[in-house]
């Protein structure tokens, strides 16, 4: 206030025509004071930051000051606009109004009552002619610390003051907006501007008096709410053209890639996850120079520690440094430390120890990655970098649902709210670069941001390690963003996940089967659907194709001896109804290992489509089958099986081995036409009509075990 009121005092009792300044005080160029500052210039209105160069407007005759909060303010309109406003207010000075009466609540009842809109001063924003407002200055001793609302509030509460100086309040937000408990007041307007305006073609409409304020203020607690509004207002965003901002201050990366910028990525893994082999794949994918980066491990997960020592051994060949945190015996560079443990405090400490390793070393960046976040795109790290703030995040969302990994709006306790637009911002109906209060699982942060971090991860021990961060950014005022122009990758699910097995992902199609897919099916499975490829024809109506990775079959065959219970390969079977098996094998049912519903998901997703394209003619969605199995083939337990039809309409017959190397022998003869299907690759299909026309027998195994995959499908 000190600044202000020097200089407005300075100006002495001139009279000016109507011309437009903003003032506002700001001692740090924070994010926010940046992003006030960036809307007065989308509309070109002349500003000026207090605390100096003043002495250059002392004489100027043709001044109307508009006196704004440097940090929590975004305009939305240009001078003509403000300046008509005002004078339809016939105030010579008008304050933004607000619901609550501070800093001293007692003189609430002084405040004269008004018949509609919000009744206390807020000195937040204002506007008034300058030599009105120098004189009014001058009605009281300004310190430099002087509490500038509690100030006003004086003023105009006293009577003759207030009819002298023609104050007023903006009570029903013709002008002004303080957001501080109104935000159920506004929402934005994505109408045409009715005076052609592409700069507000989103304006914020108050549905309570039917208003369009120009200058919103967000206020006490309504920060958060600012921020999202600022998404759009100010010329961020409009739905013509997208993302105005976006683009505005992108950072270029110098062409030698030796110089770009250090990275270090902090991994960090603190629960059972699915699919973590492919997390520890998808470090290693990015494009970003490995000469310029460093990973720092974190592993919480008992279980996981021979997979993590495994990756580091393949991280130290390409990453500049590496290390692995002991929480109990401090660090060791280049050594791999095993944390048998996965408690809170240790996440906690962890990744503080991250923060402050990073720091240490002066990273550019910190690439915070957890074992939930997977990326599509190799060069996303120069994407965010590029985006050049000190806290941003790729969105990331879970596939089918609008789980992701950002908040859009935080509740009164703390938690998850939705806003408005998150829905739009998930599914990507609006692209752009989105201020938000909270990110996870994978964000980039600055060395400035990165530099000032004391402990942000223990900051609030009542919330978990990434709640704790956020907050700790919140209280800070550092904006954290993201971005969503592009599909950068997904999130994975651990709903229900329990990895007390290795092979505990088999079952995780029905939750992430984007990466199920990655893992588990061929690499070649999706040319087959393509209308130009030709199935391999083994024998009449016999058609074989690749489905399944050496993953998959893997899994399954360990799935199957893991859990030990084979048939006996007699024809009583009490797994059946009515006890008999007619041609009885050496074989573990899917539902004995709980793998029922996903190989029936199997069926209609990967295998129907490939049936409907051999056998022309023939729906069946979703395909049915009771008789899903594997099967063990050895020369001491059984060798083969005798000819026999399938009780199915068509069957499917996968190898889960490789002929030659795993054992000898085996394959498929078909008796009506003295075919012979053999040595047929891990991971592919034999699809065959099952009743009356394809009688079959399995060859003898002569040597090591033969394992194969076989459903009776629509019986």
């Amino acid at each position: 206030m000190y600044y202000f009121a020097a200089f407005l005092l300075s100006l002495g009792s001139v009279v000016y025509a109507e011309r437009l300044l903003v003032l506002t005080v700001a001692t740090e160029r924070t994010e926010g004071f940046l992003r006030a500052e960036r809307s007065l210039q989308q509309f070109s209105l002349n500003y000026q930051v207090l605390g100096a160069a003043l002495a250059e407007y002392k004489h100027q005759q043709d001044l109307i000051v508009l006196f704004i909060d440097g940090y929590d303010v975004v305009v939305n309109g240009d001078e003509n606009l403000i300046l008509e406003r005002f004078r339809e207010s016939g105030a010579k000075v008008l304050f933004s109004a607000e619901g609550y009466c501070w800093p001293d609540k007692s003189l609430a009842a002084a405040y004269p009552v008004v018949k509609r809109g919000k009744r206390y001063l807020n000195s937040g924003a204002f506007i008034g002619y300058a030599s009105y407002l120098a004189k009014l200055l001058g009605e009281g001793e300004v310190k430099d610390d002087s509490d500038d609302q509690l100030f006003y509030t004086l003023v105009f509460l006293n009577e003759k003051l207030r009819q002298k100086y023609e104050i007023q309040l903006d009570s029903t937000g013709e002008l002004f907006q303080n957001l501080n408990g109104a935000i159920d007041d506004v929402d934005l307007d994505f109408s045409p501007d009715s005076r052609s305006d592409p700069r507000r073609n989103v304006r914020l409409a108050n549905l309570a008096y039917s208003t369009e304020p120009l200058v919103v203020h967000g206020n006490g607690p309504s920060k958060i709410h600012l921020n999202m509004l600022g998404n759009y207002l100010g010329n961020w965003w409009n739905p013509s053209v997208g993302c105005v901002a976006c683009e505005e201050d992108a950072l270029q990366l110098d062409e030698d890639k030796e110089k770009w910028p250090f990275v270090m990525l902090a991994s960090f893994i603190t629960k059972p996850y699915p699919f973590v082999d492919r997390y520890l794949e998808n470090l290693l994918s990015l494009s970003y120079p490995k000469s310029r980066m460093g990973i720092y491990l974190y592993n919480g997960v008992e279980n996981y520690t021979q997979i993590v020592a495994d990756f580091r051994q393949e991280a130290v060949k390409s990453f500049a440094f590496v290390e692995s945190p002991s929480i109990t015996s401090g660090d060791e560079r280049f050594a791999f430390v095993k944390i048998s443990t996965g408690s809170a405090a240790d996440e906690r400490q962890a990744r503080d120890k991250a923060v402050q390793w990073c720091q240490e070393r002066q990273c550019d960046y910190m690439l915070v990655w957890d074992v939930g976040a997977r990326l599509e795109m190799p060069d996303t790290l120069q994407r965010l970098i590029r985006r050049n703030k000190p806290i941003v995040a790729p969105l990331l969302h879970t596939e089918g649902r609008l789980w992701s990994n950002f908040w859009g709006a935080i509740s009164d306790t703390g938690f998850y709210a939705r806003s408005d637009d998150y829905v739009a911002i998930v599914e990507r109906k609006r692209l752009g670069v989105w201020n938000v209060p909270y990110v996870c699982l994978l964000y980039l942060v600055r060395k400035e941001r990165l530099s000032k971090m004391v402990n942000p991860y223990s900051h609030n021990y009542d919330l978990d390690a990434d709640m704790s961060f956020c907050q700790y950014c919140r209280d800070k005022e550092y904006f954290m963003y993201v971005d969503n122009t592009v599909r950068y990758g997904h999130c994975v699910d651990d709903y229900g996940y329990d990895n007390a097995t290795s092979y505990a992902d088999l079952a995780n199609l029905l939750i992430n089967k984007k990466e199920w897919e990655s893992k588990y099916l061929h690499k070649d499975y999706r040319k087959v659907l393509e209308d130009d490829y030709v199935l391999d024809l083994a024998c009449p109506d016999v058609y074989s194709f690749p489905i399944f990775s050496p993953a998959f079959c893997k899994d399954l065959i360990d799935t199957m001896e893991a859990y030990g219970k084979w048939s006996s390969g007699t024809h009583k079977d009490s797994r059946l109804l009515g006890g008999y098996e007619n041609v009885p094998t050496r074989d573990i049912h899917m539902n004995q290992v709980g793998l029922e519903s996903v190989w029936l998901k199997i069926l209609d997703d990967y295998v129907r489509p490939v049936q409907e394209k051999a056998f022309i003619g023939y729906y069946s969605r979703p395909p049915k089958a009771l008789m899903n199995f594997v099967v063990r083939y050895k020369p001491d337990e059984q060798a083969s099986l005798r000819p026999h039809h399938d009780a199915s309409t068509y069957t499917i017959d996968v190898a889960l081995n490789k002929a030659g190397v795993d054992y000898e022998g085996g394959g498929v003869r078909y008796v009506r036409y003295n075919c012979t299907a053999t040595d047929l690759e891990p991971g592919w299909a034999l699809m065959h009509p099952g009743r009356l026309t394809h009688m079959h027998e399995g060859l003898k195994t002569t040597s090591g075990t033969r394992y194969i995959m076989v459903s009776f499908v629509d019986p």
